[in-house]
């Protein structure tokens, strides 16, 4: 495969805007393969990485970046190049920072997959990018991923690899990948892609978000410097590692670029994270704020010493005024607010603001040179207080999509802004107020839900004649979903649970399927006959009683 095309597979900033970012000193001209060179070369024998399941196994800065190397050779051996794409899909855990850092120095690019994707999504993300290799789990949460991947690598031909942490079944055991790194070719170069994440989009499945190597960094360093991270930082993943959020702000990345060390969680519960916490001297986490929620109830009745945490990051959705009020006294820690988005731009509170600030808004920029504007639906600026469509653009929000041109050109400006969808207003202080989306995504809990993708899927069901899915509030996930079904003339009735088996079956996530399903006989429209998803929105507010699921 060749490499990606600047400006065709992945828009680029034009130069001078570079220039600007360059001279700034945002763009150092790093690379993640780099940049883990360096922290292995100043202090070898600092632990790296922690992966507490099943047994506790360490990794130190020099072992992490050996592993790199000899994982890298061992790519190179079977074929993967500078360019290729290589869909990534592990949970938290060891392996997962071996793989992404081995790709990131021969300039492979990894694809980010989660943990719950199911064989639709990863048969688009496999397809759509025309990867040559998939690495997976064999086991994970009761699935075996080893039979999707069979199932996904037989539909592509180009799919020359499946590369597994465990048994391999049919597939090739990772571990028998690494080689011994002689003649490691010259790694990326600072300005090109280093790999694709996946967007949150509304309509269809997810597209993908081209990071650079610069842009990415600078978000790393710009994130440790407003958070206080250092080398004496210990954070704990509770969150899937493979998400922005738990990877970028500061995460794992940032963690590892300062220095510092990185705990992974296998799973994000009390019961499970409490105790790494203690025995790990945890400092600092992230989480979005449903499980912010659990941890609020949990803490004050805590067996474990949580003295040692000092930093409680929460973003990925809107956190509540009152949940936000209720967490620095439950676990006796600072609360941080996030705001952002994986195609770049990304607010924090500070840790010198007053607590009204921190508990009330959703922070502001990382850079001096992330510009934002609020506009009307008519795309004029409005006066700061008044909520509007948050637009921006900077050193760290890309240009566009990955082999998108026609969403592209409807996703961001010509002068370059990006249009996130959110709906947001301005403080006198520069942080942001984040009322909701303009767009019909769905935020479950940090999840993010394309409305279209569940409808398409349940309107291939028989008995299904139409079908809208849409938002409704929910205390604990921010929002759930909620399917609006219309049956065909003459059809069976159907249950709830029927509805939701049937998403199920097709392959798509969990957290995908409907969580509240109802039957009804006509949706609203608008003046030119569309179905009205506002009109929907409003009677879901007080849906019917989905007591069958």
């Amino acid at each position: 495969m060749s490499a990606t095309t600047p400006g065709v597979d992945a828009p680029t900033w034009p130069a001078e805007f570079a220039e600007r970012y360059r001279a700034a000193g945002y763009w150092r001209g790093e690379t993640f393969g780099g940049v883990l060179r360096e922290r292995a070369a100043a202090h070898p024998d600092r632990i790296a990485l922690v992966d507490p399941d099943p047994v506790r196994r360490t990794w130190t800065y020099r072992e992490l970046d050996e592993r790199a190397d000899r994982l890298a050779a061992g790519f190179l051996a079977r074929g993967i190049a500078k360019g290729d794409r290589v869909v990534v899909q592990l949970p938290n855990v060891g392996e997962l920072i071996e793989v992404v850092f081995a790709l990131f120095r021969i300039g492979a690019l990894p694809v980010y997959a989660l943990p719950a994707h199911r064989e639709t999504e990863i048969a688009h993300f496999c397809s759509f990018t025309e990867a040559v290799a998939y690495v997976v789990p064999d086991r994970h949460a009761g699935f075996d991923h080893r039979d999707l991947a069979a199932k996904v690598k037989a539909a592509n031909p180009g799919l020359r690899h499946v590369f597994v942490v465990g048994d391999p079944g049919e597939h090739t055991a990772l571990a028998e990948v690494p080689c011994e790194p002689a003649g490691l070719p010259a790694g990326p170069e600072p300005h090109e892609v280093a790999f694709l994440q996946l967007s949150g989009g509304t309509t269809g499945v997810s597209k993908l978000i081209p990071r650079t190597h610069d842009d990415y960094l600078y978000s790393l360093w710009g994130s440790n410097e407003i958070c206080g991270v250092d080398a004496d930082t210990r954070f704990l993943v509770v969150l899937p590692a493979a998400h922005n959020f738990p990877m970028s702000s500061p995460g794992w990345l940032g963690v590892l670029y300062a220095g510092g060390t990185v705990v992974l969680c296998p799973r994000p519960d009390p019961a499970t994270a409490f105790p790494l916490i203690e025995r790990e001297r945890i400092t600092m986490t992230g989480m979005v704020p449903p499980l912010a929620l659990v941890w609020t109830d949990a803490g004050p009745s805590a067996e474990h010493d949580l003295s040692s945490l000092r930093l409680v990051l929460v973003g990925g959705a809107k956190y509540s005024e009152e949940a936000a009020r209720r967490l620095e006294p439950a676990l006796n820690c600072r609360l941080m607010q996030v705001f952002g988005m994986a195609e770049g731009l990304v607010n924090y509170t500070r840790l010198d603001d007053d607590h009204e600030t921190i508990v009330t808004t959703q922070g502001r920029p990382i850079s001096p040179d992330d510009e934002i504007r609020i506009v009307d639906d008519a795309g004029q600026d409005v006066p700061d207080g008044a909520f509007g469509h948050l637009l921006t653009r900077g050193p760290y929000t890309i240009r566009g999509y990955w082999r998108a041109p026609e969403h592209n050109a409807r996703t961001f400006t010509e002068d370059g802004f990006y249009r996130t969808g959110d709906i947001v207003r301005r403080t006198a202080t520069g942080h942001l107020v984040v009322e909701g989306r303009a767009k019909d995504q769905i935020n479950r809990g940090g999840e993010k839900i394309a409305p279209e993708e569940v409808e398409n899927v349940l309107l291939a069901h028989p008995a299904v004649h139409d079908v809208s899915v849409v938002a409704v509030a929910d205390e604990y996930l921010g929002e759930r979903s909620l399917a609006y079904v219309i049956l065909r003339d003459g059809a069976e009735p159907l249950k709830p649970v029927a509805v939701k088996r049937f998403v199920r079956e097709r392959g798509l996530a969990a957290y995908k399927v409907p969580d509240l399903v109802e039957f009804v006989d006509a949706f609203p429209r608008t003046g030119v006959g569309k179905v009205s998803k506002k009109g929907l929105r409003s009677t879901a507010a007080t849906p019917a009683a989905d007591t069958d699921r």
